[in-house]
């Protein structure tokens, strides 16, 4: 039986309940309870208390969907565009990738060796084919053009 989205508390049910889970943006948080059926007046007033209380934080959402994508093996670039896609502001993404406090050249560097078991390309095929799938994991070109140059990213 679908739970009915029709007071404030059952908006705040709902609501917690998907924090419970995870931290929620609140772009996505507010699609998320559209989705099951609140009303957009009753979603607002929720997520202002919520943020008031410190229950929906954007700064925990950035800092914990940063921590999981670089953990899972995804660049900086590609994490900052799934942000951005997700409706969050351009600068507190900038702050959350500064302050993650991730080595993207190492991060890089263990992808690479953990796809390619760190053999450099032999030919330009090769080549293309290793810098395409770490692009497609969001690192930089530069730093990859380095990686596949020497075999490492130190100076």
């Amino acid at each position: 039986m679908p739970v009915v989205l029709d007071s404030p508390a059952a908006v705040r049910r709902a609501a917690m309940d998907l924090l419970a889970r995870r931290e929620h943006g609140r772009i996505e948080l507010s699609r998320k309870l559209r989705t099951r059926g609140a009303q957009p007046e009753l979603i607002e007033p929720a997520l202002d208390r919520l943020s008031e209380e410190g229950l929906l934080s954007e700064t925990r959402y950035l800092e914990s969907f940063v921590r999981m994508r670089a953990n899972a093996g995804y660049g900086p670039l590609r994490i900052r565009e799934e942000l951005s896609q997700r409706g969050l502001a351009r600068d507190d993404i900038e702050q959350a990738l500064r302050d993650s406090g991730f080595n993207w050249a190492a991060q890089l560097h263990e992808v690479w060796m953990r796809k390619f078991a760190g053999e450099l390309p032999s030919d330009q095929r090769e080549r293309a084919r290793q810098g395409r799938f770490l692009s497609y994991r969001g690192y930089p070109l530069d730093m990859i053009g380095r990686l596949l140059k020497r075999g490492s990213l130190d100076s």
